[in-house]
């Protein structure tokens, strides 16, 4: 029978969830790195038993870790960062010095392929590779040496780079997306980059409609679909059909177009969750009610998920990186909170139960389906 394991990155802590195909009992291991705020908890595609954990401090600053034996056991992996071929320094596109904080690393992303390489989006907004598995780290500098970087500002939360997406089908093609710079899309592995933001509109910005400066929360997309990609927006949830190249809004009847994460269903392309929250100065439920919404038509027709949910007195936030599924027969839906929940549904979203509870508060959640 199938095992399904959750990896749960919070503010002082990492933890890994287990259970059978049936996902009815739940075992916690962790708190592994006790005290340590963990972006995020990542499992490699191409070897179960690889995980990857982005630790950081104000005190230590910035630390990867490795797992070779499904999270049992963790050891620190090289953590110099090198930025076109010296170790911590900097400089813009056009060879003049300026101020770059190396705050953390936001979201990891092991290749589909291979366990050893694995990419890194960090604050202030860069993409970094390791293709040793984590003992030395290259930055893909094309992408900051994109013309519009000097100009790029933090959204609320830092100018993080936040999602990386690898092709399934074009190993040369991925995107990121960046708060608040927008999508960037490369098709030759992270020389070069694009923005790939037509179509979206941000009400803060000087010009509403410019190549770059939306604030984008996370994408998402199902493999079978690599050009079809979701986009949880600052405001608004987006929709592209060409890889990018046009986006066109699909809230439609969402109680708010605001809200963090973005996941599509492991076997119905066109069906994706969304939490919305009730506003960009308010992160919490609208109604003070916990509720998720899926659409099965690819947006605009969406339905409340509720069962299992509290539906009074909640004002729990749900990250960007809090959301995930798995791949069984019936797709396992994943999220957690900030206050410590960590919600599951075995049946699609269609019920609810929390599987753990008083967690510190959880920044990210990924999910493996191993045989």
């Amino acid at each position: 029978m199938s095992e399904v394991r959750v990896l749960v990155g919070t503010r002082k802590g990492a933890f890994v969830l287990t259970s059978d195909g049936q996902r009815d009992r739940w075992e916690v291991s962790g708190p592994h790195f006790a005290g340590w705020e963990i972006y995020h908890v990542a499992g490699s595609p191409a070897d179960q038993d690889r995980l990857y954990a982005s630790q950081s401090t104000g005190w230590f600053g910035q630390l990867i870790q490795r797992s070779d034996d499904g999270g049992a056991t963790w050891a620190p992996v090289g953590n110099e960062f090198t930025y076109d071929g010296v170790a911590g320094t900097h400089q813009w596109y056009d060879g003049t010095p300026h101020p770059w904080e190396f705050a953390r690393v936001w979201h990891l992303e092991p290749s589909l392929a291979d366990p050893d390489t694995v990419y890194a989006g960090v604050e202030d907004a860069a993409l970094f590779r390791s293709v040793d598995g984590g003992q030395s780290w290259q930055e893909l500098a094309g992408l900051r040496g994109h013309g519009s970087g000097p100009s790029w500002q933090p959204g609320a939360g830092g100018m993080c780079l936040h999602t990386i997406l690898l092709d399934p089908v074009d190993p040369g093609r991925m995107f990121v997306a960046i708060s608040a710079a927008g999508a960037f899309r490369s098709d030759d592995g992270g020389t070069t980059w694009r923005a790939v933001n037509r179509g979206l509109k941000s009400d803060g910005i000087p010009d509403a409609e410019a190549e770059v400066g939306h604030c984008v929360h996370r994408i998402a997309r199902h493999p079978s679909r690599p050009d079809v990609l979701f986009m949880q927006k600052h405001w608004d949830v987006m929709r592209s059909d060409d890889a990018g190249e046009s986006w066109h809004e699909v809230s439609g009847n969402l109680p708010s177009d605001f809200g963090f994460p973005i996941e599509v269903h492991a076997h119905e392309p066109d069906t994706i969750y969304v939490v919305p929250i009730k506003s960009d100065s308010e992160h919490y439920p609208p109604d003070g009610k916990l509720r998720v919404y899926r659409s099965r038509t690819g947006g605009n027709e969406w339905e409340v998920l509720t069962n299992g949910l509290p539906q009074r007195n909640c004002y729990v936030n749900v990250l960007r990186d809090a959301m995930a599924v798995d791949s069984l027969d019936a797709c396992g839906v994943y999220f957690g909170t900030t206050g410590g929940q960590v919600y599951a549904s075995a049946d699609a979203g269609d019920s609810w139960e929390p599987i753990v509870r008083d967690l510190p508060a959880v920044l990210s959640v990924e999910v493996q389906t191993l045989p």
